[in-house]
């Protein structure tokens, strides 16, 4: 005699929990993938990994999108499914600290062909700041777009005091 759960055969059930998984499962891909449709469509995006705290190899690196703001650059997360970004860094203030190739530890996550830099926001003073507080790693032409996003405001915005 069988064992019955759910009132049917074990592996009837078993059955019926692996399909309703597997369409947990494709659901999920295509709402990940519909969303980084949607962040990509707009234009702007790049892909960037990002890494808080600068100087922290323990860290480790995020993959994600880059998308430029007039006011910030706004980082999500590639595999997930919320719709707010998982940081935006304040155009105002922001300066790049330091420019360098992946070191060994970080070629465990990255890949040879990307830069990586260290990025802070100066002082009131208009110093720099003493440390970095996030890294970014990106292509060489996703660079050269982000130093020109930094470097330039597009007409008519003003910064807010």
């Amino acid at each position: 005699m069988q064992e019955l759960i759910f009132g049917q055969p074990w592996f009837k059930a078993a059955e019926w929990l692996f399909i309703a998984l597997l369409i947990v499962i494709v659901v999920a891909l295509l709402a990940v993938t519909a969303r980084r449709y949607g962040l990509e469509r707009g234009g702007g995006a790049v892909e960037c990994y990002l890494r808080s705290g600068a100087g922290a190899p323990d860290l480790p690196w995020r993959m994600g999108l880059a998308r430029y703001g007039s006011e910030e650059l706004r980082w999500y997360r590639v595999f997930s499914l919320w719709p707010r970004p998982a940081a935006e860094l304040s155009r105002r203030g922001l300066v790049v600290l330091h420019r360098r190739p992946p070191t060994p530890g970080d070629l465990r996550e990255l890949t040879q062909d990307l830069v990586v830099i260290e990025v802070g926001w100066a002082a009131a003073d208009g110093s720099d700041p003493a440390e970095a507080v996030y890294e970014l790693a990106m292509s060489d032409g996703a660079l050269t777009g982000f130093l020109s996003w930094l470097e330039s405001m597009p007409p008519g915005t003003h910064w807010q005091s």
